[in-house]
């Protein structure tokens, strides 16, 4: 699991936070995502039926991407997005319940942490990566956090693409939400905006 993750994350080092998608529009954003570059998906569980949803991008294009979900909460969230096929976990916390059960269930698990003594009790509990959220404070501060926290980080929370290659110059990859996806968005605007992100992640 961890190998076919770092192999994408070569390919393009940005997970597509779909928060607010339905069912009904999985398939045509996957494919907008997939022709754009992007290999990692993740449906937030604040979205409408969003284990359906993960069944969904499972089903559409699981051997192409990678799905996963976020905003999971419980270790009963974490065995749900197991079930809809969903393949890592990431949350907004460090949660230590959630990210065993992540692991038990053969998940990678990327818990949202915010200062060094937050990061360093996840990897403790098994965390595999660690998520920077909300990353205000820059991409400074990420390595400021590095000289100490010997893990892969990603940074979450206001990435775009002004700040994109800042942030991956310190980062092992970045979550981006509103940037790549957000209800109501056209096609055309997700496939304009996507493949400047990715060009960006790229050089």
């Amino acid at each position: 699991m961890k190998t076919r993750f770092e192999d994408l994350l070569t390919e393009c080092p940005l997970i597509a936070i779909l928060r607010g998608i339905t069912v009904d529009e999985v398939p045509a954003v996957c494919d907008v995502l997939f022709q754009a570059g992007v290999r990692l998906l993740e449906i937030p569980l604040n979205s409408p039926d969003p284990y359906k949803s993960i069944a969904a991008a499972i089903r559409h294009c699981g051997s192409s991407m990678m799905v996963g979900a976020g905003t999971v909460l419980t270790p009963e969230e974490t065995e749900q997005v197991g079930e809809a096929g969903g393949q890592f976990i990431i949350s907004p916390n460090t949660y230590e319940p959630v990210i065993r059960r992540t692991k038990e269930l053969g998940m990678l698990s990327m818990p949202g942490f915010f200062t060094a003594s937050e990061g360093f009790d996840a990897l403790r509990a098994g965390a595999d990566y660690l998520k920077l959220f909300p990353a205000c404070l820059g991409p400074g501060y990420i390595k400021d956090l590095k000289a100490v926290i010997k893990a892969p980080i990603f940074a979450v929370g206001g990435v775009n693409a002004k700040n994109l290659s800042e942030f991956l110059k310190v980062c092992r990859g970045a979550g981006i939400g509103s940037a790549f996806y957000k209800p109501g968005k056209s096609l055309d605007d997700l496939a304009r905006d996507s493949a400047e992100l990715v060009r960006i992640a790229r050089q």
